[in-house]
């Protein structure tokens, strides 16, 4: 790796640094990290599992990801807020996801929220995109310097506050920009990175909820 971050994979194309040339991470940053996401249930995923990385690296949360999709019915917030403390028990009993007692209970109480969000703004999807940051709010170069610097945002913070102002839990500034970063709100793949191009014309193609 260089000091821009960038790294020049086996197949000889540039990339962010983090992947770690791990199959299965350089596959997430390749197809899924930073492409804009629209879909409500998948956005509600996100910012649950991004609140249990809290303390850990996305790649644990990544490995484990299809075992918190079976435990929390995919995601499905309308199902999720129906969550009893019979299930609060049994996600604490699954060692295939984080039993983080504190985090799944935060998870069964934001998907409540998230019903909420979606009856004020018609989707989660509206909602969060309306916070998308304007080019003057972004920075001229996207390098690995920038990044490291910034691990929150004006944006970030603002979604956060608000977020815990209608009871969410878990949202913090810097999880929140994580969240952002991978939903494609903002394009934080490297300067250098291929991805970086494909990621900005998906952007300037998508119709904004």
């Amino acid at each position: 790796m260089s000091d821009t971050g960038i790294t020049i994979g086996e197949d000889g194309r540039s990339r962010c640094h983090w992947h770690g040339n791990l199959p299965d991470y350089l596959r997430y940053h390749d197809q899924e990290w930073g492409r804009p996401v629209t879909d409500d249930i998948r956005l509600f995923e996100k910012i649950c599992l991004e609140g249990f990385q809290s303390g850990l690296s996305w790649l644990t949360i990544l490995r484990k990801r299809e075992n918190f999709r079976a435990a929390f019915a995919g995601f499905d917030f309308e199902k999720v807020a129906l969550f009893t403390d019979e299930d609060i028990e049994r996600c604490v009993a699954d060692a295939g996801i984080i039993r983080h007692r504190g985090k799944i209970v935060s998870t069964i109480n934001n998907a409540r929220r998230a019903i909420e969000l979606r009856d004020e703004f018609g989707s989660l999807a509206h909602y969060f995109w309306s916070y998308e940051p304007g080019h003057n709010e972004r920075p001229k170069v996207v390098d690995r310097a920038t990044i490291m610097a910034n691990p929150t945002t004006p944006t970030s913070v603002a979604i956060s506050k608000n977020l815990k102002k209608r009871g969410w839990t878990f949202v913090g500034p810097t999880t929140i920009y994580a969240f952002m970063q991978a939903m494609g709100l903002v394009n934080d793949h490297l300067e250098g990175c291929y991805c970086r191009l494909e990621v900005e014309a998906m952007r300037e193609a998508l119709i904004r909820p």
